[in-house]
């Protein structure tokens, strides 16, 4: 539990429960959070395979090595072949290259991830190229959340909420033929507001 102190553990127990703890017993139970943690990290992955697997990341404060200090929190879910979603693994890492999501993906492998047919992940070319190294033959997608922000960035924030909810409705397409009706459509529209005025 590195980064949360005893004391400000000691307060949240007072606030949410009404009572405390000493700090004597606060560094115990996050002593054995440790070990347990460190357990569930070296898990053997048990399913025959993960067909979609999902990778993000976002940056957290932690404390480290006595300063507060901004790192990368890596993390990849699957969707097993039996249809259930499974978090495959966290890391931490001081920032995203390619190197760490090189380790991250082989002590994900060697744990037993395998036949991995789709990843959906960000633009991250660092990201990209581990993917393409480690899951060769599976198919790349980026995911939607990311898109759609990029996109919500390239125009002017009045016209964030039109565009939004026109991404919503691609997205919410039934099928693939549908999508690719509504999106033609969609950049069509976008197309002639350019023209017209600066978006």
């Amino acid at each position: 539990m590195e980064g949360v102190s005893t004391r400000k553990v000691k307060e949240v127990t007072e606030e949410l429960c009404g009572t405390s703890f000493s700090k004597s017993l606060v560094s115990e139970l996050a002593g054995s959070l440790d070990s347990e943690l460190s357990a569930w990290r070296d898990r053997r992955l048990e399913a025959e395979a993960y067909p979609y697997v999902f990778v993000d990341a976002r940056y957290e404060k932690v404390r480290a090595e006595g300063r507060v200090v901004s790192q990368g929190v890596l993390i990849v879910s699957g969707i097993r072949d039996d249809g259930y979603r499974e978090l495959l693994g966290v890391g931490v890492a001081d920032t995203e290259s390619e190197a760490t999501y090189h380790e991250l993906f082989r002590s994900l492998k060697r744990r037993g991830l395998s036949g991995v047919r789709l990843v959906v992940s960000d633009d991250h070319e660092g990201l990209k190229a581990a993917i393409a190294r480690h899951f060769q033959g599976a198919s790349h997608q980026r995911c939607q959340v990311h898109y759609a922000r990029n996109l919500l960035g390239m125009v002017g924030h009045a016209r964030r909420k039109e565009l939004g909810a026109d991404l919503r409705a691609i997205f919410a397409a039934p099928d693939r033929k549908q999508a690719l009706t509504i999106a033609a459509s969609i950049a069509e529209k976008w197309r002639k507001k350019k023209g017209n005025e600066k978006v």
